[in-house]
This record gives structure tokens, C-alpha cells and sequence, in this order.
């Protein structure tokens, strides 16, 4: 996906409401899962995202930090994140409970 005409948020918009269920997209650019819910207010704020799995079936939560994400919207305002993590990677980190 080219995202060079994607509008960067800004930090104002980064807010629970606007970035659930984001698209998220690796450093490979493919998908790499969909952001679940956010901990915290701020810069120290974490992005639970939902990697692998089949339809929501199967996926494990994975936190990282919301710095670890360019998040943008396309064309059609749609909201989506790209990160330097792969999905390999991301489904090596430890899961996030509840």
C-alpha cells in the first residue's frame, strides 16, 4: 500500500475512539492485525493489537507502545497504522491479559 498521500493524525486525534480497530501494517507492509484498544492517555500510552488468527479467531493480543505506530488516514478516511515490527515479531512478544 503506497502511503505517501495518507494523512498523518494528529496528536489530538489519537484517542481510543478514533484509533480502534485500525488496520495495522508491518514493516513488510502487509497486514499485521487490528488495534483491539488503547491503555493510557499520552505519550505513554500502549496500542493492544490482535495479531494472527482467522476472523478475529485465534489472534493474540500483543501491547506496544502507540509511539511504535505512524497512525494515517487513506483516501477514503479510513484509519490504518503502519509499523517497523513484523508479524513474526509482534507474535513473539509476550501476550497482553486483560
Amino acid at each position: 500500500m503506497d502511503h505517501s498521500n495518507h494523512v498523518r493524525l494528529t496528536a489530538t486525534e489519537l484517542t481510543p475512539s478514533v484509533l480502534q480497530g485500525a488496520t495495522v501494517y508491518g514493516a513488510d507492509d502487509h497486514k499485521v492485525g487490528k488495534v483491539d484498544h488503547v491503555h493510557g492517555v499520552g505519550a505513554m500510552s500502549h496500542a493492544v493489537i490482535d495479531v494472527g488468527g482467522f476472523l478475529g479467531i485465534g489472534a493474540k493480543p500483543v501491547s506496544v507502545p502507540l509511539s511504535d505506530l505512524d497512525f494515517m488516514r487513506d483516501e477514503d478516511g479510513d484509519v490504518h497504522a503502519v509499523t517497523a515490527w513484523t508479524k513474526d515479531q509482534l507474535k513473539d512478544m509476550p501476550e497482553h491479559k486483560h
